[in-house]
């Protein structure tokens, strides 16, 4: 196990700094692993083949990653393939239209905002949330270069987010939720955000069967984006307490003990539960 305290040792604040450091280096680097240099350890550590990207090891590049998810790589800046570090495309499952308001939760190098900023268009807006300067920063250099000026990039936590009651349409979020120490914060956040009927899109790593207690106590793991993941019904049911209704699993993929798992909730019309 790495580092000098377990997981369960570590306080809240703990934890998100070594997350956060995980995807500064991460934004940092030009190398073409998948997730950060703590997956590198995680690698090392326990055999797998990377943390968010469960293919990663049978593609030959980022740039072919990002295409197999459905994205319109060609138009994407490197600062947004370079840095990209989640599996699965939110945005495929979450039918937006023109004039639509998006959060993306943990919106790190700016890829899924980019694609949703031209699927909702001028008349639309796409607010970002990460809590690293560097991914922040690789995100707005990539909106400057493709000219988008319908995305809004704000530093923050997940489970505090930044953002008006009831003033966003559709929320994505990308490989993300696992890592926040309290997540079900996170949802009753997403809840507060939501304007009635609006929806939320996410896809994260969830667990099928507990994790060995080595995993769950190594940090690596957890900025690697398994060992921050929890069961299933767990996760589900922290989607339903923060008020979510029609909460309903779209597909999932297996990796190791875990999936990559793409969800679709709902926020009822009347905002009641």
């Amino acid at each position: 196990m790495t580092g000098t305290k377990k997981v369960s040792e570590m306080s809240s604040a703990e934890i998100k700094e070594a997350v956060r450091k995980s995807y500064e280096r991460a934004a940092q680097s030009t190398r073409d692993d998948c997730c950060s240099a703590s997956a590198s350890e995680t690698e090392r550590n326990h055999g797998t083949s990377s943390c968010c990207n469960p293919e990663s090891a049978e593609l030959n590049s980022r740039t072919n990653h990002v295409e197999e998810l459905g994205y319109e790589v060609v138009k994407m800046p490197d600062s947004g393939t370079e840095s990209f570090t989640e599996y699965a495309n939110p945005v495929a499952i979450a039918d937006l239209k023109e004039g639509e308001v998006v959060l993306d939760l943990g919106s790190g190098a700016g890829l899924d905002m980019f694609h949703a900023a031209r699927k909702v268009g001028s008349t639309g807006r796409v607010v970002g949330v990460d809590m690293t300067q560097a991914m922040i920063d690789n995100a707005r250099d990539g909106a400057e270069k493709l000219g988008l000026d319908n995305v809004e990039f704000r530093l923050g936590d997940i489970e505090e987010i930044p953002v008006e009651d009831e003033s966003i349409d559709v929320i994505i979020s990308n490989c993300v939720i696992n890592l926040a120490p309290n997540k079900a914060k996170v949802f009753q956040e997403a809840f507060r955000v939501l304007r009635p009927g609006g929806r939320m899109m996410v896809s994260d790593m969830i667990l099928e069967t507990e994790l060995s207690e080595d995993i769950r106590q190594d940090i690596s793991c957890y900025a690697g984006c398994i060992a921050g993941a929890i069961l299933e019904e767990e996760y589900l049911q922290h989607i339903r307490n923060a008020g979510f209704v029609d909460v309903e699993i779209v597909d999932k993929v297996a990796w190791k003990q875990a999936f990559n798992t793409r969800i679709v909730a709902y926020k009822p019309k009347s905002g009641n539960n």
